[in-house]
């Protein structure tokens, strides 16, 4: 199965999985509060799989558009309701019933991801240690006084394993514009505390690169500079790189590193360059000369030439995040907490300005992010259907028409006024929540189209 349909199924399920949460928490409430469900859907358009077990029962349908679902109850705005059945009817429960029924779905969202995260803590998360390699003179890092060799043991007193975990803790605290206090150990095991001071995350347009923000790169185990994968019509092809060749030398200078390569070739971007390469037992020269490329740092050089995945980790590079299943309940819900937060300062910070539009993803790149960790196991899949359930819920909780957060809008406010909002308020709330939903998913989907160009 090639890397679309890998990301394409990925998605499929990812979806189908969160919506199904979602909608079943709108469906569970609003059958334990006495209201009729007529029909639960995943999926919307033409339906290709429909149950009912009796006439007068719920519906289960799965629709040929697997990007959504929806919970239909009874109710006299819709449709004619007998009158034996209105009781059960959605339009005729008090208020609290209401706002009940509608804040399930994204309170199902965030329980699902407590859940998640348990299962990855349970389950243990592989990882690199966090030791650093390099610090740039003058940089945050160096202020702080982290040097090469040091293992970063805590941020803010808790423990962090694994480099991905410190990446997290630093994001967290970037987002909320604030220093981190680091517990380091180095390399002869004596421990300091040290104080570093983090980027705004908003303040610069796009998605910074942290690590490099911050002045240091992380101890990596070295990739072998052997080609893998060619990209058609591009300077590789044409130069003559195949699967397989290693890469010796360029313009007379020693490779030992994939990393080395690459870092040569963003460098010399047009520049043509004499690639030293061995292939079956025989030495080759070759001329390749990196294209353009554009980004939001400036001009990068790229050849179109990829490297085989790693095997597994050496196990002096090797880490391990995990946790007992009792501490790992505590670790999911504070897991959980922080992700929700980070998602909603980010956001805030989108509207009133100071963080880029660019950060707003759409279904091309949740499909990508969707294939990449089915493919590299169970576990970091998992934690991607926590990311985005956690987004789910707080997208659906913001008080825009056509969302959960516009209906609860409109309970509190009938709660406020002592009676419904007006009929003709909610079909102006209506078109403008369309309007503002199609305006998003056409930025995320212009969002995605630039990042796949890039």
């Amino acid at each position: 199965m090639n890397g679309f349909l890998i990301s394409l199924f990925s998605f499929i399920v990812a979806i189908g999985i969160l919506v199904a949460v979602h909608e079943f928490g709108h469906f569970w409430v609003a059958r334990k509060l006495g209201v009729k469900v007529l029909r639960f859907s995943i999926g919307f358009g033409k339906p290709v799989w429909r149950w009912q077990k009796e006439p007068d029962a719920t519906e289960y349908v799965v629709g040929a558009v697997p990007l959504g679902g929806y919970v239909k109850m009874l109710d006299e705005r819709e449709e004619e309701v007998p009158e034996q059945e209105l009781p059960r009817a959605f339009n005729r429960q008090p208020v609290a019933s209401r706002i009940a029924i509608v804040a399930a779905g994204p309170l199902f969202n965030f329980l699902f991801a407590i859940l998640a995260y348990w299962m990855v803590f349970v389950l243990g998360v592989e990882g690199i240690k966090p030791v650093i390699d390099e610090v740039e003179p003058d940089s945050p890092a160096a202020i702080a006084g982290l040097r090469h060799g040091d293992q970063v043991i805590s941020v803010d007193e808790d423990s962090t394993p694994t480099l991905g975990s410190v990446m997290q803790a630093l994001l967290y605290k970037a987002v909320k514009g604030e220093s981190a206090s680091l517990l380091v150990r180095d390399s002869q095991g004596f421990e300091r505390h040290l104080m570093l001071s983090l980027p705004v995350i908003g303040e610069k347009s796009g998605s910074p690169d942290l690590l490099k923000e911050v002045g240091f790169k992380p101890l990596r185990p070295s990739i072998e500079p052997v080609i893998d994968q060619v990209l058609d019509d591009s300077p590789a092809k044409r130069a003559g790189l195949q699967s397989g060749d290693r890469v010796l030398m360029v313009d007379g200078k020693p490779i030992t590193s994939w990393t080395e390569l690459v870092d040569f070739v963003q460098a010399n971007p047009g520049s043509r360059l004499v690639l030293t390469i061995e292939r079956e037992g025989q030495r080759l020269e070759l001329r390749v000369t990196p294209e353009r490329v554009s980004t939001e740092e400036g001009e990068t050089g790229r050849i179109g030439a990829g490297v085989a995945a790693p095997g597994a980790l050496p196990q002096n590079y090797r880490a391990e995040l995990q946790y007992s299943p009792v501490r790992a309940v505590t670790e999911a819900v504070n897991k959980t907490w922080e992700m929700s937060a980070m998602t909603v300062r980010m956001l805030g910070k989108m509207i009133v300005g100071q963080a880029s539009l660019e950060n707003i993803s759409g279904p091309l790149t949740i499909a990508q992010y969707a294939g990449f960790t089915a493919t590299i196991g169970l576990v970091q899949f998992i934690g991607f259907l926590a990311i985005i359930s956690i987004s789910l819920g707080v997208i659906n909780l913001f008080p825009v028409p056509m969302l959960d957060g516009g209906h609860l809008l409109y309970y509190f406010i009938e709660i406020v006024k002592g009676s419904p909002v007006s009929e003709q308020t909610q079909i102006l709330g209506q078109r403008v929540g369309i309007a503002m939903l199609v305006s998003l998913m056409t930025l995320a989907f212009y969002n995605d189209i630039m990042r796949l160009l890039k």
